[in-house]
């Protein structure tokens, strides 16, 4: 737990040297440096917990496409990892885009102020993204009457490129956000033995939420500050689970820094044989409501396997 802590600290000070000069620092005017602006990559909603963290090692490959309003198009690989860190109870999760692949429009350059000499690189290209790093602790477990709670610290390296073409920002982030969630049965077991066996559960339905702070370096000498809030709904069956979410920030510029999504996705449970954990293949669509101009697409698979022995 205090190596996790570290760690972080040290990506902090790490990003925080590498910031550069975006725009005159002026208190007057917002500085646009905000989700509205910047490439899908730049200011993502981060993904909610439900309460609860892994339990298992779980290893997350997946291929985004993205659609702005304004025509324009990108698309990446994304990786994330979640590791428990000798407890079910604290997980240690890293995740990027690992490149991306874009072609804007003129209109979008417009929109994000790009300057005429970097014109020709921002209407087509390729960049790599950002690293953020999250420990991941459930301080308390979820009982009869009682929801899970987990709280989550994590930080953002400076790591993405491309920031004069309005793809990434160089400069440093994190948040912090607490989530409770709770499990309803929407199928009743027969009897003591099946309901102490969670794989017996036939129909669940689970309702989270969470809120928090989250932060990023905008120019010199100046950050914006915002609030994160967040619900879910998920349908669980043996096989199957689909999930609803609606999430966002609240930055205090007030100029495009105000994200609102809505997310949907699907999963299939596949275990492997021998008990070698499993499988969950997925497709998720997220729309943006307010100051997330993209409609996006991601299909990916998921490999969970339990590396604490918990059977």
């Amino acid at each position: 737990m205090k190596r996790c802590i570290g760690l972080i600290l040290l990506l902090i000070c790490l990003s925080v040297s590498a910031q550069v000069d975006l725009v005159r620092s002026d208190y007057s005017k917002p500085t646009m440096v905000a989700p509205l602006y910047f490439g899908p990559n730049a200011f993502p909603v981060p993904d909610m917990l439900d309460g609860s963290v892994s339990h298992d090692l779980r290893v997350e490959l997946a291929a985004d496409g993205y659609y702005g309003f304004q025509r324009d198009m990108t698309a990446d690989i994304f990786a994330r990892i979640h590791i428990p860190l000798f407890t079910e109870r604290v997980n240690l999760t890293v995740w990027m885009p690992m490149v991306e692949f874009y072609r804007s429009t003129a209109e979008r350059l417009a929109t994000c102020r790009i300057k005429d000499e970097n014109k020709a690189k921002a209407m087509r290209g390729h960049e790599g993204g950002d690293v953020y790093v999250s420990t991941d602790i459930m301080f308390l477990k979820e009982r009869d009457k009682v929801p899970a709670m987990s709280v989550r610290a994590a930080v953002k390296t400076a790591s993405g490129g491309g920031f004069e073409y309005a793809r990434t920002y160089d400069a440093p982030g994190y948040f912090f956000d607490l989530s409770i969630g709770k499990s309803f049965d929407l199928v009743s077991r027969k009897n003591k033995e099946e309901r102490e066996m969670p794989d017996s559960k036939a129909v669940s339905l689970r309702i989270a939420a969470s809120a928090g702070f989250l932060c990023w370096q905008t120019d010199n000498g100046r950050q914006n500050d915002a609030v994160m809030y967040g619900a879910m709904l998920r349908l669980n069956t043996k096989y199957v689970s689909v999930e609803e979410v609606f999430s966002g920030y609240v930055g205090w510029e007030k100029a495009g820094d105000r994200p609102m999504t809505l997310k949907t996705r699907i999963a299939g449970h596949a275990p492997i044989p021998n008990d070698k954990g499993s499988l969950e293949p997925f497709v998720m669509y997220q729309y943006g409501i307010t100051d997330y101009p993209f409609h996006q697409l991601r299909i990916g698979l998921v490999y969970n396997f339990d590396i604490l022995r918990k059977h």
